[in-house]
């Protein structure tokens, strides 16, 4: 059998040296050199223009003539065998030949980025530039693309935390939407289908805001879960590349390479989930609860001694001094408050309050039967039903009690008490919103209550007024 390094030189006489490719309808000269007709050919013509006559030999400048070459059919039907024998297949494991010569590709350029052979070497294409042993290329470039991973990995941890956080707030936004709309179908069931339109128009209003954001949160989702998935694309690609031959790893690896470099992750658009500020019951709800408006007054019997009543009963203030007024049952002597000369033993009823910009008060609805003496405890256990300002904060008074987001500060407050449903709703007239309901089941007759804090050094001295009741509404409704 042959050596290594017999074959080797074989191969070598089966190549031109003008072309370095494989001889084709290879000639001999008088030296005994043998080249592709062609090649000589050219070789001849070109020398001619050039330098006169006298012809050499390219390999060992021995001078011969145009012509003198004769075709070696023997050489040619060796290369023929040689051809064969590179491309027939064996039981040894298959070699990465270099696609035009045939020869294993054994060294690698890095200006082309290719794995070339020995034969590429020579050629003009590569002879100036920088070539290297294929598989000491190949370790370099691995470890540069296991170095890779490593953002890549982070980069994709960071991708899926935020797609997870994004379908997060996908399911809290359904869920405040689903109870903004059980709020809303609520106060409209409430009031009886009295502002069905209305009703309408701000759950169609709802739903085109949540249409609009799910979209948009769906949108930062899909594009999350489309950057995941080409970062686990290329993460999946160099991991397999890392696994592959020397010749297979370093193909377009530099392409690879700048894609794992330039595939940043894009964080999504920040969304708002919080509901815009329209979900109101618009007081044109104002015009319908006209028909329960009632004309309320104060009692002068159950009010504190030191407040201070106009003579029409209208409005109500804290004064200096406490009044010498008889300790009657019906009178408040420790919570400075007083109650409407009006009782509500069922139906509907609404009146309105100008709070103004009082820092203190207390609004709503109480039993006629509640303790007038001593400590007053606002909940519906004791029988009242209210909301109130006190210490910059709005809330309702249930048990425990509500804290409520008003973010245009009422000037003028409305008071809906239905009786049969239980229910006591406050409504901010300035911006036209609800404020808060405070539910309960009633008996016997309601009053409305009011509550004028402290006087603060004149910074809460403006009264509480009970609006008149406009025209063309229905006045007294309630039985």
């Amino acid at each position: 059998m042959a050596s290594a390094a017999t074959a080797a030189e074989v191969q070598d006489e089966a190549i031109c040296s003008i072309c370095l490719e494989y001889l084709t309808e290879p000639v001999t000269i008088a030296c005994g050199h043998n080249f592709c007709r062609v090649c000589i050919t050219q070789q001849c013509e070109e020398w001619e223009k050039g330098t006169g006559p006298d012809l050499t030999c390219p390999q060992c400048r021995a001078q011969f003539q145009k012509g003198e070459f004769k075709p070696n059919t023997q050489l040619n039907n060796i290369v023929q065998k040689i051809k064969q024998l590179r491309t027939k297949p064996g039981k040894e494991p298959k070699e990465d030949l270099c696609e035009r010569h045939e020869e294993r590709l054994k060294l690698f350029c890095e200006e082309d980025g290719e794995a070339i052979c020995w034969v590429c070497e020579k050629s003009r294409a590569h002879k100036t530039h920088t070539v290297v042993p294929i598989e000491e290329a190949a370790q370099d470039y691995k470890v540069k693309l296991q170095g890779a991973l490593g953002p890549l990995r982070k980069e994709l941890e960071q991708a899926l935390a935020l797609t997870s956080k994004e379908e997060k707030k996908t399911t809290e936004w359904q869920r405040k939407v689903k109870n903004k709309r059980e709020t809303i179908a609520g106060e409209f069931n409430k009031l009886h289908k009295l502002l069905r339109e209305e009703e309408q128009l701000l759950l169609q209003r709802l739903e085109e805001e949540e249409r609009e954001t799910l979209q948009r949160l769906q949108e930062n989702v899909t594009k999350l879960s489309r950057q995941s998935s080409s970062l686990q694309q290329l993460i999946t690609e160099i991991e397999e590349k890392c696994q592959q031959t020397a010749a297979e790893l370093l193909k377009d690896v530099k392409s690879t390479l700048t894609r794992s470099q330039s595939l940043k992750l894009q964080e999504p658009e920040a969304i708002s989930t919080e509901l815009k500020n329209v979900y109101k019951i618009s007081l044109d709800m104002k015009e319908t609860l006209k028909r329960f408006w009632v004309d309320v007054t104060l009692d002068p019997d159950t009010a504190h001694p030191e407040l201070v009543l106009s003579e029409d009963r209208k409005r109500v203030r804290r004064g200096d001094t406490r009044q010498d007024l008889p300790d009657n049952p019906e009178r408040f002597d420790t919570r400075h408050c007083v109650l409407g000369a009006e009782g509500f033993p069922g139906g509907r009823c609404y009146w309105e309050v100008e709070v103004g910009d009082q820092t203190e008060w207390v609004l709503g609805v109480c039993r006629e039967s509640v303790s007038r003496k001593g400590t007053v405890i606002l909940s519906p256990g004791n029988g009242y039903w209210a909301m109130w300002l006190w210490d910059g904060e709005y809330k309702a008074g249930t048990s425990p009690r509500t804290p409520l987001p008003v973010s245009v500060r009422p000037s003028r407050v409305g008071i809906f008490l239905d009786y049969e449903a239980g229910e006591v709703s406050f409504y901010n007239v300035t911006d036209r919103s609800q404020l808060c309901t405070v539910t309960g089941t009633f008996s016997g007759t309601l009053h409305p209550y009011f509550y004028s804090g402290l006087n603060a050094w004149g910074k809460n001295a403006a009264p509480l007024i009970i609006c008149p009741v406009p025209a063309q509404a229905g006045g007294n409704l309630c039985p």
